[in-house]
């Protein structure tokens, strides 16, 4: 028996579609976002309006970064707990999103603490806070998920906390909030949610209806993407923004691997975009994930549902789709200095191990994954 989420209570889409706010029942809306992005589009001030129109009261907590730690969601919790909000909205990219998840656990169960966090011994369900997200990038799929990733400064590690708890109530895809995006945004998280997509058809875990969402969400992304990135039209925007949504459906209920397991240790340890990462690592864990003829023949099918003939066929779309986007070959071309690579080179491997890849398809040993690691570093 499995039981599948598909999200939360709702899921708007559509240009301007940030206009569901006005139907919101609020009193206090505690609102978290990152950096200057949403004010300077004017979206912040836009959901103010709309709150205030309803004798909404607001609380703006922003500069949540590409990597939230444990810190930030300390500090935005300290000033939530001040505010007393019956409405927690969070507005962004993935990161502020994910901040918010915990926030808003936190907020309510105020016995919990990240110790508690790490043992997975999480609430499934939140108690009264209403919980809005509002992504502006398109990549992680968090506004569907379980699941709010965090980085623990002291362990150089990023981890995925997750609970049902987490899942917001309503999700709003607009698409006019993605517009304002650049090209190097685009890429990174356009590649996190093909890899989420990838990763999720691939996973032995997966499910009839995963395979379905999976599938289709490939197949939009790696037609769409590219289009997004380089014509910038909203059309493009819009199928990306609900392909990558769509591919979080997916990996909600299978899970992802190796890739995210690797992205979460790498971004943790040199504070990296994730979707940079994850777009540097897909061919080579594609490549070593396809000895296994169970993966295997997984993109087999993926090269079918886009034209292509067999794996290698599949892993060589995904390369050329790096290249189209400007992703650089390897760590070390994104910016990774040798020496600080070489560094705890022995506890990065370890800590790559950890996380999504051990549910990996195929499995890894350390000896394998240093192999890997050199690898993508090299390009």
């Amino acid at each position: 028996m499995k039981k599948l989420v598909l999200g939360g209570q709702s899921i708007i889409t559509g240009c301007g579609s940030i206009a569901e706010l006005s139907n919101v029942k609020a009193s206090r809306a505690f609102i978290v976002t990152g950096g200057s992005a949403m004010q300077t589009s004017g979206v912040i001030a836009k959901i103010e309006g709309i709150f205030k129109a309803n004798g909404c009261k607001t609380c703006i907590y922003g500069g949540i970064g590409k990597n939230p730690d444990t810190q930030a969601v300390l500090d935005g919790l300290s000033i939530m707990r001040e505010f007393e909000p019956d409405l927690l909205l969070a507005v962004g990219g993935g990161s502020p999103i994910d901040a918010a998840k915990v926030m808003g656990l936190f907020y309510e169960y105020p016995e919990l603490d990240f110790a508690a966090a790490q043992t997975g011994e999480l609430p499934a369900a939140r108690k009264s806070l209403l919980f809005v997200a509002i992504p502006s990038t398109s990549g992680t799929g968090t506004e569907v998920t379980k699941a709010a990733v965090i980085t623990f400064r002291e362990l150089e590690l990023k981890i995925g906390l997750k609970t049902p708890a987490f899942i917001p109530d309503l999700a709003i895809l607009d698409p006019d909030i993605t517009m304002t995006m650049p090209s190097n945004v685009v890429a990174e998280t356009g590649m996190d949610a093909l890899t989420h997509a990838v990763e999720a058809y691939i996973n032995r875990n997966l499910d009839d209806f995963s395979e379905v969402l999976a599938k289709g969400a490939v197949a939009g992304l790696l037609t769409w993407l590219p289009v997004s990135y380089h014509e910038k039209n909203k059309e493009s925007r819009e199928k990306v923004h609900h392909y990558q949504c769509i591919a979080g459906l997916a990996f909600e209920n299978t899970g992802l691997g190796m890739a995210h397991g690797i992205s979460h240790a790498v971004g943790g340890k040199f504070d990296l975009g994730h979707g940079l990462i994850n777009a540097i690592a897909l061919p080579y864990v594609l490549a070593y994930n396809a000895q296994e003829e169970f993966v295997g023949a997984r993109l087999d099918e993926l090269a079918r549902s886009i034209g292509r003939k067999g794996r290698q066929e599949f892993i060589t779309a995904v390369k050329e789709l790096n290249q189209q986007l400007a992703i650089p070959a390897g760590l070390a071309q994104a910016g990774v200095d040798r020496v600080s690579f070489e560094e705890g080179f022995d506890e990065l491997t370890a800590n790559c191990l950890k996380g999504s890849t051990r549910v990996n398809p195929v499995p890894v040993t350390k000896e394998q994954m240093a192999g890997i690691l050199k690898e993508l570093y090299q390009g």
